[in-house]
């Protein structure tokens, strides 16, 4: 047995030496989200990151000194007109994302961008036939939570247990700095777009507290099927909630946080007459997917269970040539923003 175990570790390290990334790519932007959850997985993964670029001339050698082998830049054009770059990788403020997208791609670059990667489906439109026209360079939208384990497992066990309706909570504390509906609620409206398709708003209401908390309470209504959301700065960033219960003909799955994934079972019925309520029984419960907590490997590192690491490699292995699936590119965030839209005239 001890053979095996180290046989099998042998092979796991060799896959993990031979694996290397060979193009060259940039980094736009250096701000708090960027070092914390994006730079690690580059670093991790050993991406030839060649170019840092960003707007304050000061960061220039504190950036060179703390990325030994990075070239700092206040010029993006800099950046794109070497050809050796084949990926750029952009997380800046929201603002300033659509036209330094449109830049990358329209000189022929592969794109990774932050969300929210453009404000209307109209910039959607424009940068998906700049991306056509680019040849071969591609564009993914950083919506992690696409490429969180939990949810890429969740997403296929639906497809064998059609939803019947499903809650999702998503509440956190005020978010005076930005606009939440594009900058928090956009994860979670996302991805009940991504799990379910586009829904029809069927209920709407606003909620405003005195200090500008933000409470959104939504019906949804998909194909044969509807949920019910509450987003949220009403409550408390050091308790914040992001659950999504999906409830099915045979049982209910739970997603806490993307940490988990729990599904619990129905109890049988005989002739409509509920056993576990004439009999009793056990509460059954199934974890699907979990981090640990204990043992501190990538899987149980939050980079990996949010879906950080996952959307990186994604970009790279398409950058290479190599075969992978992109789960967040620019036409499959449509049905995204027309909810945003439609979300976004009834708050007008």
């Amino acid at each position: 047995m001890e053979n095996l175990f180290s046989r099998y570790r042998r092979i796991m390290n060799m896959r993990r030496l031979s694996e290397e990334f060979r193009c060259g790519y940039a980094f736009v932007g250096v701000g708090g989200h960027s070092v914390q959850n994006l730079y690690p997985v580059i670093d991790y993964l050993h991406i030839p990151l060649t170019y840092i670029c960003c707007r304050d001339r000061r960061k220039l050698p504190l950036i060179e000194r703390k990325y030994r082998g990075v070239r700092a830049t206040v010029e993006l054009g800099e950046v794109l007109a070497d050809e050796a770059v084949k990926g750029v990788f952009v997380s800046v403020g929201r603002r300033a994302h659509y036209e330094i997208a449109k830049r990358v791609l329209s000189a022929g670059k592969s794109l990774f961008i932050e969300k929210p990667p453009f404000e209307t489906s109209g910039q959607l439109c424009e940068l998906s036939a700049i991306e056509q026209r680019a040849g071969g360079a591609l564009a993914l939208v950083g919506l992690q939570k696409r490429y969180s384990p939990s949810v890429v497992l969740l997403r296929k066990r639906l497809a064998s247990f059609p939803p019947l309706s499903y809650r999702y909570v998503y509440a956190t504390g005020r978010y005076p700095e930005g606009d939440p509906l594009l900058e928090l609620f956009i994860h979670p409206l996302d991805l009940v777009c991504h799990l379910f398709g586009l829904p029809v708003v069927k209920g709407f209401q606003r909620i405003v507290s005195d200090d500008g908390g933000l409470t959104l309470l939504l019906l949804l209504e998909h194909s044969g099927f509807s949920g019910i959301m509450e987003l949220s700065t009403n409550y408390s960033w050091l308790k914040p909630v992001d659950e999504l219960s999906v409830n099915t003909a045979k049982g209910e799955f739970r997603v806490s946080g993307g940490e988990a994934l729990r599904y619990s079972p129905h109890g049988f019925s005989l002739l409509g007459v509920p056993l576990e309520k004439a009999l009793g029984g056990a509460v059954v419960q199934k974890t699907l997917f979990r981090s640990d907590g204990f043992t501190p490997t990538l899987v149980n590192n939050q980079v990996y269970t949010q879906g950080y690491f996952s959307e990186i490699k994604t970009f790279v292995t398409l950058v290479e040539g190599r075969r992978c699936r992109n789960l967040s590119s620019l036409p499959s965030l449509r049905e995204t923003y027309c909810l945003i839209e439609e979300i976004r005239k009834r708050l007008i």
